[in-house]
């Protein structure tokens, strides 16, 4: 696996785990009491943290990411060729 292949894999666990972490411990103005009476959104969050997260989510990405390089690493899940090689179409 190439770096650019292991960089685009990293981007979407990226992804993933920062969607995945994104709601916790988020507290919205509804649930704190605090009443919006111009229009705002009681499911607004009070203090969303998002760089904490973001960091939080680069660290963790790298956990499935060395499982994923070291299976194909070590050829305990082959990648096909995309070079050709491979059974034509025609």
């Amino acid at each position: 696996m190439g770096p650019g292949l292991t960089f685009v894999v990293y981007l979407t666990l990226w992804w993933i785990v920062f969607l995945a972490i994104l709601p916790m411990g988020t507290v919205s103005h509804s649930e704190a009491g605090i009443d919006h009476g111009d229009g705002g959104d009681p499911g607004a969050p009070l203090e969303p943290k998002i760089w904490r997260k973001a960091r939080t989510a680069t660290w963790v990405a790298v956990i499935p990411l060395v499982v994923i390089w070291l299976t194909v690493f070590f050829h305990l899940i082959t990648l096909p060729s995309l070079t050709g090689g491979g059974p034509g179409i025609g």
